[in-house]
This record gives structure tokens, C-alpha cells and sequence, in this order.
């Protein structure tokens, strides 16, 4: 058995990062320290392991497999180690630090605001970035780029962590006045109306139009917008019609006047969750504001 007074343990850490990122150059860069400095760290953990760990293929690098069978392992002593390191008590009023939360506007406008006013109470330290969700949004979180993400995952993979935060539903809104449509809307003059579509890609397709595709039916979808917000301050000065999250709805509504309209079609209620990547299970930091999420997220009560 080697002795590990002999050891330089830092070098885990930086073997963590090169298996995490198969990057010399990111690797640096998330350690803060310049490229060459990376690359004379990854020789000394060669010479320690009496292995490349990793090598080039093609225009990047890819972990030998002895390095591939050690990433488990180091990910687990650091883990323990952070609990072990990690003080007795942890005050979120002597924090300062800066989360990225990945979300959608959507997400944004019914919980960041009580989010602030619950870090501004106790954590005043503590600053928030809300990035929008994206479709490296799950990679990012692999690599560490953002903190947390809020979201629909249903493809998100197994090795995040989720935990659900709240539901909502559909509801479709049009103008007050519009000239055709009332609060008894039939599937019929759902379909013959043009339609309003939050697509951050661009592309005209969602999930009503994977419901009407599934019934053999279509709607035409006049205009797409980036943002649910954009999509619903245009929805008074257009005959369009959007369907859309009911809690956005009932957010803005105040400032936003448009007619509700139940959706004639049969869309399943969803869930909102949470997911952070499992390098983050040991950080008190970390813990302590998904849990500040949970409960902004649980004084939202049920969706009527």
C-alpha cells in the first residue's frame, strides 16, 4: 500500500476535473490556473499512476481505462472528503457567494422574486444569476457552469439528481375583445383560429401540436416567440390565441389583460423540478440553497 504522507492529495482534485472536462485547457481554466500549469499537473499524476490517464484522439482527448476506472472512486473520496472538511454549522448570513440558476421566463416570473426577497432576508451575501435554459443546458451542469436548473426534463439523464418542485397547467388566452372567441371555446374554433407558440429554437412545433398530431389534427401556428413574456404582451393587440402556463397567467394578469379560456383538449397537468448535478451533494452551500428553492417553490400552493 503506498503511503499517502508521500502524496500530494491535491492531485485527486485535479484528477476529478481532468476526467470531468477531458480538457487540459478547461480543466485550467476551472481551476483558475494557466494551461501549462495544468499540463505539468496531468504529467505529475502520470508519473504518480504510471499512466497517461488521458490521450489524444482525434482533435480532443478521451481518459485511458485505467483513468475511466478511477473516476468513480476519486469522486467519491473528494465527496467524503468535503463532508468531512465541511464545518459543523453553516450560516447562510455569513455566505457570499454567487449561484447560476439556470430557468425559463416562465419560471423566472413566479419564483424569482419571492427567491430574492428570501436570499435579501437571509443571505444577503449571497447574489443570483438566472440564466436562460438552453440546449446545452444539461451539460452545463455536468461540467459545472451552472449551479442548478429549473425545468421539464424528460430526457434528463439518470445520473442527475431531480426533485419535483411544483405543478402547472395549460390554459389558452386570447384579447378581451376578441370577435370570434368566448369563454366556451370548441375544439373546432380552437383549430380554425391562428396560434401564438413560445419556441426558444425557433420552430413551430410544441407540445399542443404533438397532442394534435397524436389526434390527427393540426393548428397553424402564425408566430413564435423566444420568451413566454414576449408571446404575452402581444396576446392583446393580436386575434391570436396562445396556451400557456395557468400560473404565468394568473401572475401577470394583472398587468397583461387577456380573456382564459379552458384548453379544449385533454393536456396532461406537469411538473416542475429541480436537478443539480451529483459532484454538489456534498456542499452545505449547494444543500442549503436547493432547499431555499424547495420552499419558494412549496409557498406557491396548489394549481387550481
Amino acid at each position: 500500500m503506498r503511503d499517502l504522507s508521500s502524496v500530494d492529495l491535491n492531485l485527486l482534485v485535479t484528477l476529478d476535473l481532468l476526467l470531468e472536462t477531458r480538457s487540459v485547457r478547461e480543466a485550467a481554466r476551472r481551476a483558475h490556473v494557466t494551461p501549462s500549469a495544468m499540463s505539468h499537473t496531468l504529467g505529475r499524476l502520470r508519473d504518480l499512476l504510471g499512466d497517461p490517464v488521458l490521450v489524444r484522439a482525434g482533435r480532443g482527448m478521451v481518459a485511458t481505462a485505467r483513468a475511466e476506472a478511477l473516476a468513480e472512486p476519486v469522486r467519491a473520496v473528494l465527496a467524503d472528503a468535503s463532508r468531512v472538511l465541511a464545518p459543523a454549522s453553516f450560516d447562510p448570513a455569513a455566505l457570499t457567494r454567487r449561484f447560476r440558476l439556470v430557468s425559463t421566463d416562465h419560471v423566472s416570473t413566479i419564483l424569482v422574486g419571492d427567491l430574492e426577497a428570501r436570499l435579501t432576508r437571509e443571505a444577503p451575501g449571497v447574489d443570483l444569476d438566472v440564466v436562460p435554459l438552453q440546449p446545452e443546458t444539461l451539460e452545463e451542469l455536468r461540467r459545472g457552469g451552472v449551479d442548478a436548473a429549473i425545468g421539464v426534463f424528460p430526457d434528463a439523464p439518470p445520473e442527475l439528481r431531480a426533485t419535483a418542485l411544483f405543478d402547472d397547467r395549460f390554459v389558452t388566452v386570447c384579447r378581451v375583445d376578441h370577435p370570434r372567441v368566448g369563454p366556451d371555446l370548441p375544439l373546432d374554433r380552437y383549430l380554425t383560429e391562428r396560434h401564438l407558440l413560445v419556441s426558444p429554437r425557433g420552430t413551430p412545433v410544441g407540445r399542443v401540436d404533438r397532442e394534435l398530431a397524436a389526434m390527427g389534427s393540426t393548428r397553424r401556428v402564425a408566430l413564435t416567440f423566444p420568451s413566454f413574456l414576449s408571446a404575452l404582451w402581444h396576446v392583446p393587440q393580436s386575434d391570436a390565441l396562445l396556451t400557456v402556463s395557468a400560473r404565468l397567467v394568473a401572475a401577470v394578469r394583472p398587468r397583461i389583460p387577456v380573456q382564459v379560456l379552458a384548453t379544449p383538449l385533454d393536456l396532461p397537468r406537469y411538473t416542475l423540478v429541480l436537478l443539480w448535478a451529483p459532484r454538489l451533494e456534498g456542499s452545505p452551500e449547494d444543500a442549503w440553497f436547493r432547499s431555499l428553492v424547495r420552499s419558494v417553490a412549496a409557498g406557491l400552493g396548489p394549481i387550481g
